[in-house]
């Protein structure tokens, strides 16, 4: 086959109109070079009202804050919500670390929450088992619950929420991956206290880093404000009678930002096509499972990105050679730096054949990445309290990431099944 380019898993698209260009260079002009300002504002705005918007036309009243990342809103939702050194937070396990991590950095511990089959986010039977047995074991009830938009997918919003309300427990939505995702019409991250955003590179939409949290009220939306930028009390001077952080967004960020909103709906429009081409081109590939939203019209992914599963029994073009060799940088087109590792292989990793399919379409031109690793895995959180059925990590011994942005064509999506056919030997 002919020479063809590289095609990454997610990659944000600029607007045709050239309008992040546009609000940078007002930054620019207007000296706003610093985390405040009209672009910030006006970015919180445009978000508010997109996330208040329902699909049967009734509006919500949520408030926006835009921060520096989306690590930092779940940071900042976790204090906002109360927790503190010793407390417990359940968070779903099969996710990215940026949902857990913020759990420790406030020296709380937690507790990892195995998946449901269909929509591979948190089991909500699990979850309330988790809430009672803590309760017993610790005397109190986890301070909250962090659910996840895997790949975009929606959780059972309504579930977790009736559960969260049975036991009193705030919900932070991590919408990272989910921006445009909604349940029954309605938003994700405008279920629970706080809904977490992330405008990553990868993202449905980038400001090249940051993220922003949904809050319920003005009053949430304020204390978030004031965490973000340090802390300071109101005084002449600097007095600070609890710690803050320098979380705020940029104004130039956010003058991209504003311009992404701009490509919002046409970047949801394209990642659902594509998801449909997938499925069309893979019916009858033998051993490929693409990750579908649930029947129930209540779910409406926006297939940030698209997933699929490898049968075990199926073998990939060069297979015998997974895992023989220790990876020596970064895989992946914006992975950044890594630790050296001495093993090829860990006691939790995907199947051969997922990792030969990874190689071969490598050698392709094509990122296909596994999906995440379950949290309660990690080495380093081997001593981490989880509640698992082994569906998360059956999923991650078979499951592939394929590209979904907006860069990729309908012809790039054809050459990339093919390419999978190929890589089939049986």
């Amino acid at each position: 086959m002919e020479e063809y380019k590289t095609i990454y898993l997610c990659l944000a698209h600029m607007s045709e109109e050239g309008w992040e260009q546009k609000y940078v260079k007002e930054a620019f002009d207007t000296n706003w070079v610093v985390p405040m300002g009209p672009n910030v504002n006006a970015f919180e705005q445009n978000l508010a009202d997109f996330a208040n918007a329902n699909s049967d036309g009734s509006k919500l009243a949520r408030k926006v804050v835009c921060l520096s990342a989306g690590t930092a809103a779940v940071h900042l939702a976790l204090i906002a919500c109360g927790v503190k050194a010793g407390d417990e937070v359940c968070v779903q396990s099969f996710t990215f670390c940026a949902s857990s991590h913020p759990i420790t950095y406030l020296g709380a511990k937690p507790v990892f929450i195995d998946s449901e089959r269909e929509t591979w986010n948190m089991d909500p039977e699990l979850l309330e088992k988790a809430i009672i047995e803590r309760k017993a074991a610790i005397g109190k009830y986890p301070k909250a619950i962090i659910p996840v938009a895997l790949y975009g997918m929606p959780y059972d919003c309504e579930r977790i929420m009736a559960i969260a309300d049975k036991y009193g427990i705030p919900v932070i939505e991590d919408a990272a991956e989910g921006l445009g995702s909604r349940f029954n019409g309605q938003v994700l991250g405008t279920f629970g206290r706080f809904g977490v955003l992330s405008f990553n590179g990868n993202k449905m939409i980038t400001t090249s880093g940051g993220g922003a949290l949904i809050c319920r009220n003005e009053e949430d939306a304020n204390n978030i404000m004031w965490h973000a930028t340090q802390a300071r009390d109101a005084y002449s001077y600097y007095q600070h009678t609890e710690i803050g952080y320098n979380y705020r967004m940029s104004n130039v960020c956010a003058g991209v930002g504003r311009g992404q909103m701009k490509v919002l709906d046409n970047h949801i429009a394209h990642h659902k096509h594509v998801q449909k081409l997938y499925k069309e081109l893979l019916k009858d590939v033998k051993g490929i499972h693409l990750h579908e939203q649930p029947a129930d019209s209540r779910y409406d992914s926006n297939f940030w990105l698209c997933a699929a599963t490898l049968d075990e029994d199926i073998y990939i073009q060069g297979q015998e050679k997974a895992y023989k060799e220790v990876i020596k940088t970064a895989v992946g087109g914006a992975a950044g730096v890594v630790k050296e590792v001495n093993s090829a292989v860990t006691d939790c990793q995907p199947n051969a054949n997922v990792e030969a399919l990874r190689m071969f379409m490598f050698s392709k031109k094509i990122e296909c990445r596994p999906v995440w690793k379950p949290m309660h895995k990690q080495p380093v959180y081997a001593d981490a309290v989880a509640y698992v059925s082994g569906v998360s990590e059956e999923i991650f011994k078979i499951g592939f990431c394929l590209p979904a942005g907006p860069y990729v064509t309908d012809d790039d999506v054809r050459y990339i099944v093919d390419c999978i056919k190929e890589a089939i030997i049986n």
